[in-house]
């Protein structure tokens, strides 16, 4: 071990108590004589989430030196390669992919730890993470379902129908980008797999390996995490979402479907299908405009709750600047398909 280790070892220690000093002075200081922000909140919507948030994190980590250690790769990436093998991405991406399809904070954790380890490249770094997306879509989709079927009925499956679409775009633009971008001699020459080890090897592993990575990651989460949580019990992103709304005019669509994005971004995104719902019943809107205008709030909206939910745990697990690029990027292209598709709706539907 090289003598800068301890030494950055003791300054990262150091910058941790920083962080965690002004992060609880921030936490007091906004919830002093304050409204808005009570104790009982901070424990339920802050605390618990948070907890929730580094424990997913830790087991990403321990399940990803585990399946490496064992050398269940090659097991694990069987399942997405035929999908994967046309973007040339390697068995370590197929791993992660496979696994975003019942943890995405835990998928992301293992690319961070392959690319920290050098086991895949950065560019496959992003590809594999936008290409996560779509097993984050059926992730998502059985609370999804049961709550905008009953609101919406025909325009809630449709809509879900329209973003499924998206992601499926999504995905194969990303791999004919990685087809031909990537090099997939790569997977076999320059990153070749582990050799299967012991229990007792993988356990020493997780000691010397997780620790270290684990509290290096939460230096910038805790401190983010609780950051975003101030801001939006101050009514920041509520202010956001209002003034992006304003962008949407009636030329666009109707006024009743204007109010339908309004309620999606100004709530969750429950209270945006039940004014659809309503709006539909009523007849002030049909299933066309009714889906358009939902298509609309999730372009509009997604960006904001990105931000509020995503940015925290992508520049925990990746890195600020890594984490920030990552997610500006994905959100890019998604707002881009959906768009697409919208706009395809919009003239063929």
């Amino acid at each position: 071990m090289s003598t800068e280790a301890p030494s950055r070892t003791r300054r990262d220690i150091g910058v941790g108590f920083l962080i965690f000093f002004l992060t609880l002075s921030v936490l007091f200081l906004s919830n002093y004589d304050n409204p808005a922000i009570s104790w009982s909140m901070v424990l339920k919507r802050l605390v618990w989430p948070l907890a929730r948030l580094m424990f997913l994190i830790a087991v990403g980590l321990v399940v990803g030196n585990i399946i490496e250690g064992l050398g269940w790769v090659t097991k694990i990436a069987t399942l997405s390669r035929p999908l994967l093998s046309f973007g040339h991405l390697c068995d370590y991406s197929g791993t992660a992919f496979t696994t975003a399809f019942f943890s995405g904070v835990a998928a992301n954790t293992m690319l961070a730890n392959y690319y920290e380890d050098k086991k895949i490249s950065k560019k496959e770094l992003f590809l594999s993470n936008f290409i996560n997306g779509l097993p984050a879509f059926f992730l998502h989709l059985p609370t999804t379902f049961f709550i905008i079927l009953p609101l919406t009925g025909i325009a809630g499956i449709l809509y879900i129908v329209l973003t499924f679409l998206a992601a499926v775009l999504r995905t194969f633009c990303y791999l004919l980008y990685g087809r031909f971008a990537l090099d997939a001699a790569r997977c076999t020459v320059a990153v070749p797999l582990p050799e299967k080890r012991g229990w007792a090897q993988v356990w020493q592993g997780i000691k010397e390996k997780i620790p270290g990575r684990f509290f290096k990651i939460a230096l910038y989460v805790v401190p983010i995490y609780v950051v975003v949580f101030i801001i939006n019990k101050l009514g920041f992103f509520l202010w956001l979402r209002q003034l992006t709304a304003g962008f949407i005019t009636t030329k666009l669509m109707p006024v009743e479907a204007v109010s339908v994005v309004i309620f999606s971004l100004a709530a969750e995104f429950t209270s945006g299908f039940a004014a659809a719902g309503a709006l539909l019943q009523a007849g002030a809107l049909t299933v066309k405009q009714t889906v358009l205008a939902l298509l609309f709030g999730n372009i509009i909206a997604f960006p904001v709750r990105a931000l509020r939910h995503q940015l925290p745990r992508y520049v925990g697990i990746f890195s600020p600047k890594l984490g920030t690029q990552m997610l500006l990027m994905s959100q890019s292209f998604r707002i881009l398909s959906i768009f697409l598709v919208a706009l395809v709706y919009f003239f063929f539907g």
